[in-house]
Parts: C-alpha cells; sequence; structure tokens
C-alpha cells in the first residue's frame, strides 16, 4: 500500500525529509479496526516527530495523526464499529500514523463519522477536538452548560485560532457557556475567532494583562495556553483569578517559575492527548466516547469543523507542503489532504 513517511530525520527543506512508500498493509490484533483511509489531517505534531534528529529508522516511519475513513476489517474482540462503517479518530503515537492507504487502530479510540460531514471535514477534528475537550472538561473540569442562575465564568485562550483552539472557542463558548477572551494576532484570525464564539479577542503579541484590564471583563477563571507554556506562563499566571486554573497543552521550551501560582493558590494542569494511548490507561475507550458525544454536538449544528484547506492526493508534496505551511504559523482551522492517486 501506498504511504508517506521518513526512514532520516533530516530538515524539512530537504528534498527527502519525507518520501513516498510501498508498505505492507497492517496486520490488525483482536481489538483493532482496518481502516481504508479517506481524508487525514496535518498538525504541529507531525512536525514535532520529525524533527531533525540524528537516527535512521530500519523500516518507514509513516507519520499522520487525524484520520476518517471506513471499516474493512475487524478483530476478533471488536464490538463497536463493524466492517462498512465510516469513522474517525486521532491514532496513537506508538503505532504508524494514518498517512497510508489502509491503517490499523484499536477500535476504543475510535468513533463513528457525523453523519452531517464528509470524509475531509471530519478528518480535521479527532486531535483538535480531542484536546479541546480533555483540557476543558477532564483536566480543567470545566462543567459543561453554565447554570443560568450562576455568574457566568470567563476563559482566556491563548493561540485561539489555531486547530485546538478553533475547537475550544466553540465548546468554552457554546457547550460550556463561558465568555471567551481569545487571542489572535491578525485580522482575519480575529475575524475567525469571534466566528466561533469568542466574546472578545486580545493581540497574543501585545500587552496581554493590559488589553483584557480595558475590556473590563472581570477576573478570569480558566487560562487554556494553546502557544509556548514558557513564553505566556507569567502571562497566566498574572490574568488568572485566585484559586483559578491554568491548563497548558503545550510542553514548556524552558523552566517556568511554579512560584508565581502559590499566592493565589492557582491550579495548574498539563494536557496531552496521547496520554491514554501511550499509557494505556484503564480509561483508553473514554476518547471513543468523547468524539461520539462530538460528533452528535457536530450533527445538532452546536460545534462546527474548521478546516480551512484541502490538498489532494495524499502524497509527499502536498504532505511536505502543507506542513510548511503550518510551520509559518498563519493557518486558521485545519488543512486536510484528501484520497490517494492510482
Amino acid at each position: 500500500m501506498k504511504a508517506v513517511g521518513l526512514t532520516r530525520y533530516l530538515p524539512l527543506e530537504l528534498p527527502d525529509s519525507l518520501q513516498d512508500f510501498d508498505v505492507p498493509v497492517p496486520a490488525i490484533g483482536e481489538r483493532d479496526v482496518l481502516v481504508a483511509v479517506k481524508a487525514v489531517a496535518v498538525n504541529p505534531l507531525d512536525n514535532r516527530v520529525r524533527k531533525p534528529k540524528d537516527k535512521i529508522e530500519s523500516t518507514p516511519r509513516i507519520l499522520g495523526w487525524d484520520v476518517a475513513g471506513t471499516v474493512v476489517e475487524v478483530g476478533a474482540a471488536v464490538t463497536r464499529v463493524k466492517q462498512g462503517d465510516k469513522v474517525y479518530y486521532a491514532g496513537d503515537l506508538g503505532r504508524p500514523g494514518g498517512y497510508s492507504e489502509f491503517h490499523a487502530v484499536d477500535e476504543r479510540i475510535v468513533a463513528h463519522m457525523p453523519a452531517s460531514l464528509d470524509f475531509e471535514s471530519a478528518a480535521g477534528l479527532p486531535l483538535s477536538a480531542l484536546t479541546a475537550w480533555e483540557a476543558l472538561f477532564d483536566r480543567l473540569a470545566i462543567a459543561p452548560h453554565q447554570e443560568a442562575d450562576r455568574e457566568r465564568k470567563s476563559i482566556l485562550i491563548i493561540g485561539a485560532a489555531g486547530g485546538v483552539g478553533s475547537m475550544a472557542v466553540q465548546l468554552a463558548a457554546r457547550y460550556a457557556g463561558l465568555q471567551v477572551i481569545a487571542t489572535a494576532s491578525r485580522p482575519q484570525s480575529e475575524a475567525w475567532v469571534r466566528e466561533l464564539g469568542a466574546s472578545h479577542v486580545v493581540n497574543h503579541f501585545g500587552d496581554i494583562p493590559a488589553q483584557i484590564r480595558e475590556l473590563e471583563v472581570g477576573p478570569i477563571d480558566y487560562v487554556l495556553l494553546l502557544g509556548d507554556t514558557a513564553a505566556y506562563f507569567q502571562v497566566a499566571a498574572e490574568v488568572v483569578a485566585p484559586q483559578g486554573k491554568i491548563c497548558a497543552a503545550v510542553e514548556a521550551s524552558a523552566p517556568v517559575d511554579l512560584n508565581l501560582l502559590w499566592d493565589k493558590s492557582i491550579t495548574l494542569v498539563w494536557e496531552m492527548v496521547f496520554t491514554r494511548t501511550d499509557y494505556q490507561t484503564a480509561d483508553m475507550e473514554r476518547q471513543g466516547h468523547i468524539l461520539a458525544q462530538l460528533a452528535d454536538l457536530i450533527d445538532a449544528g452546536v460545534l462546527r469543523t474548521t478546516v480551512a484547506k484541502v490538498l489532494q492526493p495524499i502524497n509527499s508534496t502536498n504532505v511536505h507542503h502543507a506542513l510548511a505551511t503550518l510551520r509559518q504559523g498563519h493557518v486558521s482551522g485545519k488543512i486536510v489532504l484528501s484520497g490517494f492517486d492510482g
């Protein structure tokens, strides 16, 4: 089968940094499903995984963690899906990725696609939507549907126009009922996050605390960090309310001063979407359940897909172009690749 990946971790500028391969169709285990891949979204994760280093893979490392496709085979113990079902999922870092004609994945992290979406629109959802959902509802413990008689709580989302941010804005505003203050730096991205439900927008290249004070929105109950944690940690600690909560979804590029959280009794939590699959946690199937809930919200019109661009077909040239575009940092929403040529 056709697949896109690497054997050497080279700078993206070099022509062999990503290659087209012909690899065997993967065998499946008893809890696995084999999916005929129809569309895959690119993510910053692809660039982190393929970051240059002195290592050579003996077999091609296949990238891609955002898949939509059709089930063509199921393992003996599979109960949640069947052959012919249209599914979507984020996959598993410990297994080959989804830039391949066929992909094996554990049924516990798979769900039926939203019935109202095509494969391309569905492929733009899983990783970013799962990250946003887990950050808001599992890590920050925000309750969906804020009670009408309570004061409306607020959240600052730093990095709101990207894939995860686009879903976090929608979930926080439309599902949790929070007042969302989003960061964006361009007129296009500001318009995008407002369209998704943000009440206010501040520029993350400016003085964020000063801009928030000018808004007079009151205390910020939650902060979701979707940019470099080290770069925005001090800002988050300054603007969050006493006894508030901060969730960081990106690793820190430098040490941060945890003492900044002490006198306000601030809670710091981390979100890494592959924790459940990396460690095969007892609640791993929760990811499949979350995706099923998200599909219901999509079909009900509460949430929308955030696909900004679709490239065809799925090959190394288009994956390379998409990752280079993503690395520039000016993409609102998701870039998706669709179909294999030939």
